[in-house]
């Protein structure tokens, strides 16, 4: 008799990831053998004075995968099947838990979580305690925190990859977020299944329901955690969550969710698309001094043209999170309506404006 079936899926979802890892690693081993680079072979041939010989070559360690875990059913139920799956792929498999110390006892229930990972079998297991501040909201702050633990933790250990259990459910509340937002394609493609420097952030879930998740936990006897923030109405994704998608299922049946992690796809699919066109088309645009012509800009796509912009205005040093579609409207008011109108200023102290037929975005 096989495992239950929500078991059968986290674990087919994870095998998955991890044969990706896997390629993904041989490759980068064979790229190292064929272009050592400096820690390579010395200079001289055979016979050749300074030439030391050949040692042995050491066999690449295994790579070594993160579960970011917070007790929660979707974190734990993707820690068990990364315990189950890894050590028949031959990979390492550890956990990092985030104290975010937003909630009394939250150390307490940290240092649980590292001896649930610990008991699971994963190795190196820790639990990092992170300050969380202020910038753009709790929960925004409460991520940039968390990211920011998981990166160092990726580092220290020189791993090659971190899961993270996000589920379709996750992806479809991002998704309307984004469109309340109102911030474009992009915003509407929610989280990518890769992401992050290299690819670090795995998310093996993203089709799978948040009950999943659940239903395997309790076939595994496996404890988990709710964490009160997720149902309180503070937060705007709990808000989504427990009054938005059920008030939207009520109105338009059930399958919302789906449809929404459809959404995200096809968006995905259609931004990455329309960002290429933009990186080729900017280098097409910009003069000799690196300034953008606004001739040229007025002759791109709508579409490709504000994704230039954008670019140029993160590359200028405004902060992506807190770049709005008003920000580019702004600056391709500058190109399209242009009428003798002053500077436009952008998150980070970044600033837009329009100098003999140039369009120049700098700090200051």
């Amino acid at each position: 008799m096989g495992p239950h079936p929500a078991v059968a899926a986290i674990r087919l979802a994870v095998r998955r990831v991890l044969h990706d890892i896997l390629d993904e690693h041989t490759r980068n081993a064979a790229e190292h053998t064929r272009n050592p680079g400096e820690h390579g072979r010395p200079p001289g041939g055979p016979g050749e004075p300074g030439r030391i010989p050949d040692a042995p070559r050491e066999r690449e360690p295994s790579p070594l995968v993160l579960v970011a875990c917070s007790g929660g059913a979707d974190s734990m139920a993707l820690a068990s099947a990364l315990a189950f799956e890894a050590p028949r792929l031959g990979v390492r498999a550890g956990g990092v838990t985030v104290d975010h110390g937003l909630q009394a006892g939250s150390d307490l229930r940290a240092a649980e979580v590292t001896l649930r990972l610990r008991g699971l079998g994963l190795d190196p297991v820790e639990s990092v305690a992170v300050t969380v501040g202020r910038d753009g909201g709790p929960e925004a702050a409460a991520r940039d925190a968390r990211y920011g633990a998981l990166d160092a933790a990726a580092e220290r250990y020189g791993a090659a990859a971190v899961l993270l259990g996000h589920t379709r459910d996750d992806q479809a509340e991002t998704v309307l977020l984004g469109l309340a937002r109102g911030s474009g394609i992009r915003s509407l493609s929610g989280m990518a299944a890769v992401s992050g420097a290299a690819g670090r952030y795995r998310r093996p879930f993203l089709r799978l329901d948040r009950q999943t998740a659940r239903k395997a936990c309790m076939a595994q006897s496996l404890p988990v955690w709710d964490d009160p923030h997720n149902t309180d109405p503070a937060y705007t994704r709990s808000r989504l969550r427990h009054e938005g998608l059920p008030a939207l299922e009520k109105a338009l049946g059930k399958g919302v969710v789906e449809a929404l992690a459809r959404t995200a796809q096809l968006s995905r699919d259609d931004a990455d698309a329309l960002d290429a066109w933009a990186g080729r088309a900017e280098a097409g645009v910009r003069d000799a001094d690196g300034r953008l012509e606004c001739a040229g800009l007025h002759a791109l796509p709508p579409a490709v043209r504000r994704r230039v912009l954008r670019r140029a205005a993160i590359d200028a040093g405004a902060p992506a999170g807190s770049l709005f579609a008003r920000h580019i409207e702004e600056i391709d008011r500058l190109i399209t309506g242009w009428r003798g109108q002053g500077a436009i200023n952008l998150p980070g102290r970044v600033v837009a404006r329009r100098q003999g037929g140039r369009l120049v975005i700098r700090q200051g």
